[in-house]
C-alpha cells in the first residue's frame, strides 16, 4: 500500500523504562554481525537491493549513499545504474564481501567504515541514502533518522527496506528474544517497518513518505534446512544458539522449527515462507 505523508498520524512513543547503554550495545551489535557469514545470507536478498533502486527512481550519476550496507545490496543496485556510489557499514568485514562484489563486476564504489548513527559527511551531500535491512538495527532510531535526513540534500529521498513487525522475520526476533533477551529498554528494530513509526522518525524533515508492503519469500529445503543455514551464517541466530547451553538450544530450535512451519507455504516437500517488508520512499522537504 501506499501512506503519503498526508494520510499518515504517528502513534505516540512510550518512554522506556530504562536508557539503554548504546555505546555498549553497538559493540555487542558489530560483533554480532561480523559472527558467521551474514554474505551467505545477504546475497539472497539481492532482489531487495534492486526493488529499493527502482523504487526510489535513482539516475546516472546521482550521488548515492548506502549505510548499514552489509554485504552491498543496495551499493550494488545503485552501481549498476550507474550512480556515484558510497558504500558505508561499522563492520568491515561485511565491507570487504561487498568490495569484492563490486570489484566481480566491475562496478566503481567507493567502501568507507562508517556508523549511522555518526556520519562522517557534510549536511546535503547526497541526492539519495538508501539502507536495506541494515539502518533499522541501528539502537537509537531518531538519531538515525536524523543523520540519514542530514545528509540528503533537500528535494532528495531516503529509500529503506526493513522488516515488518507482523512479518516472519519480526516473529522470529520476538522468538529469539523469548531465549536470549535483548539489553534493557532497546526499541525493536522492526519499529522500521511501522508506517507511523517512519512519520515519528521523518515527519519534521519529509515533504513525502511513500510506503508499500512487499514480500520476500525465503526459499529452502526444510525448516532444518533454514535452521542449519541461520544458525551457522546469520549473526543474530548464530549468537543465540552460542549462548544457549544444550538444553536451551533444544528448546531454541524446537520453537524455531515450529515458527517455519507455521509460516511455510511451500507444501510438506519444501520450505517457502512469505517474509513482510516496507519498502519506503522518503522525500527530503
Amino acid at each position: 500500500m501506499n501512506a503519503p505523508l498526508a494520510s499518515c498520524v504517528a502513534a505516540p512513543s512510550a518512554t522506556p523504562a530504562a536508557q539503554p547503554d548504546f555505546a555498549a550495545i553497538k559493540t555487542r551489535q558489530q560483533a554480532t554481525w561480523a559472527s558467521g557469514d551474514y554474505a551467505v545470507i545477504g546475497v539472497m536478498l539481492q532482489v531487495v537491493g534492486e526493488s529499493l533502486a527502482e523504487a526510489a527512481d535513482l539516475r546516472a550519476g546521482e550521488r548515492v549513499l548506502d549505510v548499514a550496507a552489509g554485504n552491498g545490496n543496495a551499493t550494488l543496485a545503485a552501481a549498476r545504474r550507474f550512480a556515484d556510489v558510497t558504500s558505508t557499514d561499522y563492520v568491515p568485514e561485511l565491507l570487504e564481501k561487498g568490495a569484492a562484489r563490486a570489484r566481480a563486476e566491475g562496478l566503481p564504489v567507493r567502501f568507507q567504515v562508517a556508523d549511522v548513527e555518526a556520519l562522517p559527511f557534510a549536511d546535503g551531500e547526497f541526492d539519495v541514502v538508501l539502507s536495506t535491512f541494515g539502518a533499522m538495527f541501528a539502537p537509537d532510531h531518531q538519531r538515525t533518522a536524523t543523520e540519514l535526513a542530514r545528509v540528503v540534500r533537500h528535494g532528495g529521498r531516503i529509500g529503506l527496506a526493513a522488516w515488518t513487525p507482523e512479518g516472519f522475520i519480526g516473529e522470529l526476533f520476538r522468538v529469539v528474544g523469548a531465549h536470549v533477551p535483548p539489553p534493557a529498554g532497546l526499541r525493536p528494530p522492526t519499529r522500521w517497518g511501522d508506517e507511523s513509526a517512519l512519520v515519528e522518525f521523518f515527519g519534521h524533515q519529509a515533504a513525502d513518505i511513500r510506503c508499500t508492503r512487499r514480500i520476500f519469500n525465503f526459499r529452502y529445503r526444510s525448516p532444518q534446512h533454514w535452521i542449519d543455514v541461520f544458525r551457522r551464517y546469520y549473526g543474530p541466530t548464530h549468537k543465540a544458539f552460542a549462548a544457549l547451553d544444550e538444553a536451551g538450544q533444544a528448546r531454541f530450535q524446537a520453537d524455531l522449527t515450529r515458527l517455519l512451519e507455521s509460516r511455510n507455504v511451500g507444501g510438506p516437500d519444501s520450505l517457502v515462507v512469505p517474509g513482510e517488508y516496507l519498502e519506503v520512499v522518503i522525500t527530503r522537504h
